[in-house]
């Protein structure tokens, strides 16, 4: 559903086709200049495009070196994910089932695990117990998802990105909760 800025390669004709929806976004009668490459690939697939994966690729990109840039790279994409899911809503019909389920997950999949941390979280606070239901769910959801993209990337090294769940709970989640409210 996004294909990453250093990572994508477009047909000149196709990108002839969009450059003037791709140059004039605007986002609540705002100009709006973030998350272009996940606009780009919506415009791609509105426009009876298709995006291809290919694993073997290799790119260059800059990443951020510390926590800071991090956050606010993070919170570009969450604002960007949220943005273009709104304008791509139509679109979900028309895609790949794994697109939609991908769209589906990266905008539930936070609420749903907002939701469990902060029961598990209450529970703990209020019973003193620890939430040992919500924490093998949230496992098990996780190691699903890493699993899922493995298998299609054929590649287990994305078996690795359920260790990302504790950033994501404790640093990401909180983000994305103010991405949405900022938006």
């Amino acid at each position: 559903m996004c294909c990453c800025g250093p990572c994508a390669m477009y047909r000149r004709s196709a990108l002839a086709l969009l450059l003037d929806q791709y140059e004039t976004q605007f986002f609540r009668g705002k100009p709006s200049d973030f998350g272009e490459d996940r606009h780009l690939t919506i415009l791609m697939l509105k426009a009876g495009f298709r995006t291809e994966y290919v694993p073997d690729a290799i790119a260059a990109t800059v990443v951020p070196d510390s926590l800071g840039p991090y956050l606010r790279q993070q919170l570009r994409w969450a604002r960007s994910t949220f943005r273009d899911t709104f304008l791509a809503l139509r679109l979900l019909p028309e895609l790949d089932r794994y697109l939609t389920l991908d769209v589906v997950g990266q905008n539930l999949g936070p609420l749903l695990l907002a939701l469990s941390s902060l029961a598990a979280l209450a529970q703990f606070v209020i019973g003193g117990s620890v939430a040992w239901w919500t924490v093998l769910t949230i496992a098990a959801m996780t190691m699903v998802r890493c699993s899922v993209a493995a298998f299609r990337a054929r590649d287990m090294r994305f078996l690795g990105f359920s260790l990302h769940t504790p950033i994501n709970i404790f640093l990401l989640l909180p983000m994305k909760a103010y991405a949405l409210c900022t938006l």
